[in-house]
């Protein structure tokens, strides 16, 4: 039972479940909105042009029944007219028409701004299935879908009935006007009962929005094992990151080790820490590590020191201070200046002797390591 509720899908999508979704083409809509828009400025279009409309409609009407007789057997000139014609009636809608492609472009920023994605023009042949489509017939969201469309006729067809029958008289009197009058009063009444047929559908759109956003959501709900395995990939697999610090841990091992044969001395534990410094007089304030390690690390950079003729010095209190208060590349703290200095200082008297001769320097014993920086001798004042 754990194992089935866990996979219930329970958790509000994450963000990158809504943006992969949003690529894909899946991004809330409401298509009663995008009507509503579009039938909200065809009537205001329509209320709007409707004098300038009716009059170039009327000039076109009486364009095309006016010929003169000489010519009306030139299929030239009636081709003519006909284009003339035909273009007149383009530039007197033109203005309807913009508006009204303007409100379909515009409808989509009201909810969810442009999209276009690729993935939403591929093909999909499961659609094709008719269980399917049965299915989809008698879902919860099929019968939502019948009710709107049902809701949209009875709502529409009413208010319209009812607009008509408010304006009776004004339609039968269009009979005994004037007929450019007329065109410009029909043109207007046209609109007006269109305008407010169309701002009735409001009511649906109020009711349809948040339900349309709410499926969406639910749709793309996801189970907690969702929710962890995109935590592990957005985090990345432990494997391949443990792989990946190993082979970091290695390539930094690598480094550290070509530095060993720069180095002027490495101070031994003897056995379980050697820690390697370099000083360059005027180059650095004070000697930095340059390579430390212990056991098999501190084996490997005892053998990289003998191989290469760096000094090992045996100074179990000063390796284990230094491997403890120090990372690679830092300069030694400055309570380990005096013993540093006594090491560096026999390692420039035994070059000397190495290359002039004479008495071998004793190797220095009692250095002045503080107590509190011996990890061994902190550890032992703790336990007293």
């Amino acid at each position: 039972m754990a194992d089935e509720s866990d996979q219930e899908r329970t958790e509000a999508p994450s963000p990158q479940r809504l943006e992969k979704a949003r690529e894909e083409g899946q991004v809330p809509q409401s298509r009663e909105l995008a009507t509503f828009v579009v039938l909200m400025a065809s009537g205001a279009g329509l209320w709007m042009t409707a004098g300038g409309l009716g009059q170039a409609m009327s000039k076109i009407v009486r364009g095309g029944l006016q010929f003169d007789s000489s010519v009306a057997r030139d299929s030239a000139y009636v081709m003519t007219q006909l284009s003339d014609q035909f273009l007149a009636a383009v530039l007197a809608l033109a203005p309807f028409l913009a508006l009204v492609v303007i409100a379909a472009l515009a409808s989509p920023l009201l909810l969810r701004g442009w999209l276009f994605s690729t993935k939403a023009f591929m093909p999909d042949f499961k659609r094709l299935n008719p269980l399917s489509g049965i299915k989809r017939m008698f879902s919860t969201h099929g019968l939502i879908e019948l009710v709107k469309s049902l809701a949209k006729v009875g709502l529409l067809g009413g208010v319209a009935a009812w607009l008509i029958w408010s304006n009776l008289d004004a339609i039968f009197s269009l009979g005994i006007e004037e007929p450019s009058g007329a065109v410009r009063h029909m043109g207007s009444l046209v609109g007006k009962v269109f305008l407010l047929a169309s701002g009735a559908m409001i009511f649906i759109v109020v009711l349809d929005l948040p339900y349309q956003l709410w499926s969406h959501f639910n749709k793309l709900k996801m189970s907690k094992e969702q929710l962890r395995q995109e935590a592990r990939e957005s985090e990345g697999d432990p494997h391949v990151k443990a792989r990946i610090r190993a082979q970091q841990r290695e390539a930094a091992r690598r480094r550290m080790m070509s530095e060993v044969p720069t180095a002027d001395v490495v101070v031994t534990n003897p056995t379980h820490y050697a820690v390697a410094l370099r000083y360059s007089e005027g180059k650095m304030r004070a000697p930095r590590v340059v390579a430390k390690g212990a056991d098999a690390v501190a084996a490997r950079i005892r053998e990289l020191a003998a191989e290469n003729k760096v000094p090992l010095l045996e100074a179990p209190p000063l390796a284990r201070a230094l491997f403890r208060h120090t990372e690679l590349g830092d300069e030694i703290p400055a309570t380990l200046y005096a013993a540093v200095a006594e090491v560096l200082a026999y390692v420039f008297q035994l070059r000397h002797f190495q290359q002039a001769g004479g008495d071998r320097p004793d190797a220095p014993t009692a250095l002045p390591v503080p107590p509190e920086l011996d990890p061994l001798q902190a550890g032992m004042g703790a336990k007293a």
